[in-house]
């Protein structure tokens, strides 16, 4: 709780219940120069005003380009202070937030036929001696039958194109590609 909080409850107490200063302080554990505390902050009234009526003016405007028009109109005030002045007037900008935007759900049409569709996938492993290669496996989603299965040390994007564009009736279909079919 604020110091500022605890003098209304200190003069709440006070009032309401017609005990000293002292004694409200002491039930609400608050010292007594807390509660005789006067500010001596100059008044900020004229200026909570103005920052209003040019954030009234200027609604899409910030805390940071109404101290650029303060200053330009000859108020000799700090950013920071015009941003606790602008936090207190309650002037905050209201981000806007992204709004989701719902997509069209995805019909995907099951295959009905052998080669209609394939899905594939890559499998690592290593050999007896430490080296690591990959295989990649294509396989027919209705016939679950493997068109192709192709094991490289490892597989440039060229090669998994040559290996997905042969089809499933192609000569040397399980054959391993032609150099120059690699790009090297």
């Amino acid at each position: 709780m604020k110091p500022a909080q605890k003098r209304v409850l200190a003069q709440f107490l006070q009032v309401g219940f017609r005990v000293s200063q002292r004694k409200a302080c002491r039930a609400i554990g608050v010292w007594p120069s807390t509660c005789r505390y006067r500010s001596q902050a100059r008044d900020q009234t004229p200026l909570r005003l103005r920052i209003r009526e040019l954030a009234a003016a200027r609604v899409r405007y910030g805390y940071r380009r109404l101290h650029v028009l303060l200053q330009r109109e000859g108020w000799r005030v700090n950013a920071k202070r015009i941003f606790r002045l602008y936090q207190l007037e309650g002037l905050s900008l209201r981000l806007k937030s992204r709004k989701k935007r719902v997509s069209a759900p995805r019909v995907v049409r099951p295959a009905e036929r052998p080669n209609e569709r394939w899905s594939m996938d890559f499998v690592s492993d290593s050999l007896a001696d430490g080296r690591r290669f990959r295989a990649l496996t294509l396989v027919d989603n209705v016939s679950k039958v493997s068109p192709a299965i192709e094991a490289a040390p490892s597989f440039a994007g060229g090669r998994v194109v040559v290996t997905c564009s042969r089809g499933p009736g192609a000569a040397g279909a399980l054959a391993r590609p032609a150099a120059d079919d690699l790009g090297g």
